[in-house]
């Protein structure tokens, strides 16, 4: 307070400390460099010394300026004149008369910052100086902008309307000019101006977007503004879609919008992230799809852009994945083909036999039966991208496929007993390989070698084999009657052996025989049975049970004269046989006859065959014997194998039987009761030989 009132003394106060003169103004005012600014002020003075008539007059003073002589910055008096830098700018706006000291300062300049002070003179009396209660005007630069409405988002071809507002309070100040500029503006657009803000109107169109607008806001001489801009967006469907790629650690590879859909692989196990992408105002959803399944999904305001992660690629991963971009405009998409590549998967082999259309899924080491004839089809299956190259082998040679066009397709028409063994079906493949082995196994129903019978000290002796695969099971019938393991009376005993596909068995018969009964052998399997028969037991004297009774003795008379007849029938055309393929034997059958498997092959007697071996050097020996079965040279003085029954010579009681061979040529007739054997002589075991049964008729 001294200050002012000091100054006050100095500068011409002469009520300097009179209490009776008192001002109200701010004591600090602030305004930006080139704005305006009002100064409210009131004062009070005493009525002294004046009339109503008596003139006012106020004066505004830098401080520092002696009253008296020194020029104001702003004044009412007219006799006075003011200082030149604030010529115009500022300006006395209060009426002194009426106890008002208003002050406005337009177009501020920096230098204008300074502590002012008000005097007010009217009459002799009141000449007073306010130097307690001046005010400091403070200037700063000038940062504020104004301030523009827009809508965020432009639709093309509709009208807009935009405003320019400064926050500027301009009472008593003259207005700004605003002005507008734009690539969007056109010569018709409005631009109309108040106080302080400006409203502009104009209509966008789509190649408007990203572009700037402007307001300017002037407000001197000098030019001293303000001005915003913004960037026009105008609203336009989704464009320009980008997929990026990116795979384990590599960089992003980037699949531009031209072009078909692009192919992309990958091994099973890796990692994939795609990256989707789209230009669009406003922004567009996007998501990631899947064939018809949405994987993901992002807001219109959620990050940029949408990710998708395949952390380790499956199989099942394979497909078109498809990222769509959509706004209320329009949308745009953009695909591409996943291939995930991996080796052979699952290896299997599909087997379908004898024309069925059930399959079996049959893995590695596994048997596969087949019966002998029928067809087979195997097919090797996997799962592989690409896929594998399939090819079949057989003991490690390579078959030929039955389809070109398919490898993976083996067929055998009619599986015979060579293709027995392991089949082996390989997938090979860029990542790796794999293959499945079965085993085939070749089944055939029971081949029957016998029934052969033979006498012996302790009684009668037969032996019967056969082979098959699986092998077969041998049981003997003595009529009706099963013959299983050794009787309670010792009256016989079976003995069964087997080696390999082959089963023997051997029946020893104890005791009295009654005549007229059938001995068979039956061998079977699960693939069907075969049985073989003598007709009728003989006495152990080789004589004819008493049994028999005269219509039996004469049937058996009978049948002999049809075996001769035929005997001779067969000698006639069996050198036309022999210059002929050898004939298959017929198969033999538990259903059919034992006419239906007769051979009658005549045999000379001991004469006659001296005079073959003469012709004929040598003759074929006999077929081995199965594996087990009982060898007839071991057995000495025995009868003849395969002659049930067997007819002796009639005894003569005048001559002996040694002489009577000695002077007569003896002819018979041979029934042959062949078994089956089909297969080559060459497949059976050492020691076996073909089975057939003799009946001799002398």
């Amino acid at each position: 307070m001294l200050l002012p009132l000091l100054l006050s003394s100095l500068l011409g106060g002469s009520q300097a400390m009179d209490l009776s003169f008192s001002i109200q103004v701010q004591e600090s005012v602030t305004v930006p460099e080139g704005l305006c600014v009002s100064v409210p002020c009131s004062f009070k003075y005493p009525s002294k010394d004046w009339t109503e008539s008596t003139p006012a007059y106020g004066y505004w003073f830098k401080a520092g300026t002696e009253t008296s002589k020194g020029a104001p910055v702003a004044t009412n008096d007219q006799s006075r004149e003011v200082e030149m830098s604030t010529q115009g700018r500022f300006q006395l706006t209060g009426d002194p008369s009426k106890g008002s000291c208003s002050l406005v300062i337009r177009d501020a300049q920096m230098w204008d910052a300074a502590w002012y002070f008000f005097r007010v003179e009217r009459g002799r009396y009141v000449r007073y100086n306010f130097m307690n209660n001046g005010f400091f005007l403070k200037v700063t630069a000038l940062t504020q902008k104004p301030d523009i409405y827009i809508p965020e988002t432009l639709e093309p071809g509709q009208p807009v309307t935009v405003i320019c507002v400064f926050n500027w309070d301009f009472e008593e100040c003259p207005s700004p000019s605003f002005s507008w500029t734009g690539a969007a503006l056109s010569s018709q657009g409005t631009k109309p101006t108040t106080s302080h803000f400006s409203v502009l109107s104009f209509t966008p169109s789509p190649q408007d977007h990203d572009t700037d607008l402007t307001c300017h806001v002037d407000f001197s001489r000098k030019g001293v503004s303000a001005q915003r801009t913004v960037r026009l967006r105008v609203a336009y469907a989704p464009r320009d879609l980008v997929i990026s790629i990116f795979r384990d650690n590599t960089s992003a590879l980037e699949l531009q919008p031209q072009g078909n859909v692009p192919y992309l692989e990958a091994q099973k196990g890796q990692f994939l992230r795609l990256l989707c992408a789209a230009d669009s105002q406003p922004p567009a959803t996007l998501s990631w799809v899947l064939q018809d399944r949405v994987l993901s999904s992002s807001h219109p305001w959620g990050p940029r852009p949408l990710g998708l992660e395949l952390p380790g690629v499956k199989a099942g991963d394979s497909g078109r994945y498809t990222c769509r971009a959509e706004n209320r405009l329009g949308s745009q998409q953009r695909a591409l083909d996943l291939s995930v590549q991996y080796p052979p998967d699952n290896l299997r082999v599909m087997v379908s036999q004898a024309n069925r259309t059930v399959l079996e899924n049959l893995g590695n080491g596994t048997s596969l039966p087949v019966l002998e004839g029928q067809s087979l089809r195997l097919v090797c299956v996997t799962h592989s991208i690409p896929p594998a190259r399939l090819s079949w082998t057989q003991g490690g040679q390579i078959l030929s496929p039955s389809q070109p066009s398919d490898p993976g397709v083996l067929e055998l028409p009619r599986v015979q007993m060579e293709h027995e063994g392991e089949f082996t079906c390989h997938a090979q493949h860029p990542l790796g390989s794999q293959h499945v082995s079965l085993s085939l196994s070749v089944h055939y129903p029971p081949q029957l070698l016998g029934p052969s019978c033979s006498w012996e000290a302790e009684g009668l002796h037969c032996s019967c084999s056969s082979q098959a695969s699986p092998a077969p099971s041998l049981r003997w019938w003595l009529g009706e009657e099963l013959l299983e393991g050794n009787s309670s009376q010792d009256s016989f005993e079976v003995t069964p052996s087997s080696v390999g596909p082959w089963a023997n068995s051997s029946l020893s018969l104890h005791g009295g025989l009654s005549s007229g009964l059938r001995l068979s052998c039956e061998a079977w399997n699960v693939h069907g049975a075969h049985s073989g028969s003598i007709l009728q037991l003989p006495d152990k004297k080789g004589l004819i049970s008493t049994a028999f009774s005269n219509r039996a003795l004469l049937g058996i008379g009978i049948t002999a004269l049809l075996f001769l007849c035929l005997a001779l029938i067969i000698m006639k055309i069996l050198p036309k046989r022999q210059t002929q393929g050898e004939t298959p034997r017929p198969r033999f059958s538990r259903h059919s006859t034992i006419l239906d498997y007769i051979n009658v092959v005549p045999k000379a007697g001991p004469l006659a065959q001296n005079r073959n071996q003469k012709a004929t050097p040598s003759s074929p020996s006999r077929t081995p014997l199965p594996p087990g079965a009982p060898s007839p040279e071991s057995k000495k003085n025995q009868k003849k194998q395969h002659q049930l029954p067997s007819f002796p010579e009639p005894k003569s009681s005048t001559q002996a039987p040694e002489s009577q061979e000695s002077q007569e040529e003896l002819h018979y007739a041979t029934l042959n009761f062949p078994g089956i054997r089909s297969r080559p002589e060459a497949w059976m075991p050492k020691g076996t030989q073909a089975d057939y049964a003799e009946v001799k008729f002398q």
